[in-house]
């Protein structure tokens, strides 16, 4: 059987002589009428004009959300024209406000549907809302322009140096997720507009308000809308990971600094390193400004070395994002997949796994001749340990329990001693390296990290040694004037505090 036509009309941005000639002689000829809303200004000239009209409104109340209404529309519009014919006086129009290609999610799933289900569709125009929004808030969108739906928008949509226009902001809740959104990007004081039926004659209002406002006692209705005019404020463009990569490309450049320009990945190595230990320190000392500080310090070695590799046309530092993001959605098929995961240990293996099978895809799996492959020349001594022996482990190298890690300490220490009491410095230092080697392995049994431990017993002892000078101050003392003793009682008593 054959299917009747659909035609999608626009009815405008809300003013009734806005309406297009065109689709105002297709709306008094049609048989059938449906229209997305009947909250729009234009349906009262239909109701003059004594126009029949089907309104899906009734769908909003028995569907929970958006997509689902607009689903019911689209499937209720096909079956409608199922059980039509050919003639095309019997075509089924669908009138949405404004423009039907600008915000109209239905008129999508019907161009992805119609073809399929063998009915015609045809789409007019109609003034959308851009056009008033244009002409009221003021700004020419040929500066850089962007539209979003409030329903979907995330801080990292926003760019500051561009107009933004919010539309469907339906509500105060819708408002309120607008506004924390916003406030991500911009100062909670920012001013803003908030637009109410523009381009409607008698009904249009502009309202200035600062961002923290924007849910406060608003008539927020269907033909509302946020505005956030373009910015070039520094402050607002140095907060988009964009600028900083423009900045990093800037000093590279022959017009930029010429001591960032001379740098090669070698001559910066040692600063990777020093940064990295510097944000750690910031992290053991608990301090949130040195952390903010430091870890921009660790992200700007990143983009220097990225800057490095894009001049050398390898890869750029967006393609390092995009392989870190593949990666983590990868490895956590309990979060991104179809895997699931009760606690941090089945994350854990999760994890494990997926590494594994990446490997065997990118087929790297078989290039490592060693089980002990795989681990960073340049670790610190203590972290290498670590991971060697977990490495040895995972194959049955390793002890069933702790006392014969133990018993192992005991034998080094006294091969230590062995070595001490003879003169060979370097017999010595090979046993202290075997005794090293063997606590850390006891590490491990006690699910301890042996570099984070070490670093805790020099916290202590930097902390209880400063107590000791605290109290010669105080004594009014110099460690010549002092003697061991003392200095124990001293760090006894800091012990205990």
């Amino acid at each position: 059987m054959a299917h009747s036509p659909i035609i999608i009309v626009g009815l405008g941005s809300g003013d009734p002589d806005q309406l297009t000639l065109g689709i105002w002689r297709r709306l008094q000829s049609a048989k059938r009428i449906f229209v997305r809303t009947e909250q729009h200004p234009v349906m009262a000239l239909l109701r003059e004009h004594q126009l029949a009209y089907e309104s899906f409104d009734q769908l909003y109340e028995q569907h929970e959300s958006f997509p689902e209404v607009y689903e019911a529309i689209a499937s209720r519009l096909l079956t409608e024209a199922a059980t039509g014919n050919t003639v095309s006086d019997e075509a089924i129009i669908y009138a949405v406000p404004g423009h039907p290609m600008v915000a109209e999610r239905t008129v999508q799933l019907l161009r992805e549907r119609c073809g399929a289900a063998g009915v015609e569709l045809t789409v007019l125009g109609g003034e959308s809302f851009l056009d008033a929004a244009f002409a009221s808030l003021g700004f020419d969108p040929i500066e850089g322009f962007t539209l979003l739906d409030a329903a979907e928008l995330q801080a990292s949509m926003l760019q500051p140096q561009l107009h933004t226009l919010v539309g469907q902001v339906y509500d105060a809740f819708t408002a309120s997720d607008v506004k924390l959104a916003l406030m991500e990007r911009y100062p909670e004081d920012y001013e803003v507009v908030i637009g109410h039926a523009l381009g409607v004659q008698g009904e249009e209002q502009l309202i200035k308000v600062p961002i923290y406002e924007l849910d406060r006692e608003q008539a927020y209705g269907n033909l509302s809308v946020i505005y956030i005019p373009r910015s070039d404020d520094p402050a607002l463009q140095n907060r988009s990971f964009d600028r900083l990569h423009e900045i990093v490309k800037i000093l590279r450049s022959p017009e930029g600094c010429p001591w960032d320009r001379e740098q090669t990945h070698q001559s910066i190595r040692k600063n990777f390193i020093e940064e990295l230990y510097e944000a750690l320190e910031a992290i053991d000392n608990d301090d949130p400004a040195g952390m903010q500080e430091e870890f921009g310090d660790v992200i700007l070695q990143v983009m220097l070395h990225s800057q490095m590799e894009e001049e050398a046309g390898a890869f750029t530092v967006y393609d390092v994002i995009q392989t870190l993001n593949e990666k983590l959605i990868f490895r956590h098929p309990h979060v991104f997949g179809g895997s699931d995961a009760q606690d941090a240990d089945e994350a854990l293996a999760n994890w494990e796994g997926m590494k594994a099978e990446e490997k065997r895809l990118k087929g790297t799996d078989g290039d490592r001749k060693s089980q002990l492959d795989g681990i960073p020349p340049d670790l610190p001594a203590l972290m290498k340990a670590y991971k060697l022996q977990k490495k040895a482990a995972k194959v049955g190298f390793d002890w069933d329990e702790l006392d014969p890690v133990l018993a192992k300490i005991e034998e080094e220490l006294r091969e230590l001693r062995q070595a001490i009491a003879g003169s060979d410095k370097e017999q010595q230092a090979d046993e202290l390296g075997d005794l090293l080697f063997a606590v850390v392995n006891a590490s491990r049994f006690i699910d301890a990290d042996p570099e984070e431990a070490l670093s805790r017993t020099n916290r202590k002892f930097k902390s209880r040694f400063q107590y000791i000078e605290e109290q010669l101050r105080i004594n009014g003392k110099t460690f010549d004037q002092t003697d061991l003793l003392e200095m124990d009682r001293w760090w006894e008593e800091a012990k205990r505090r």
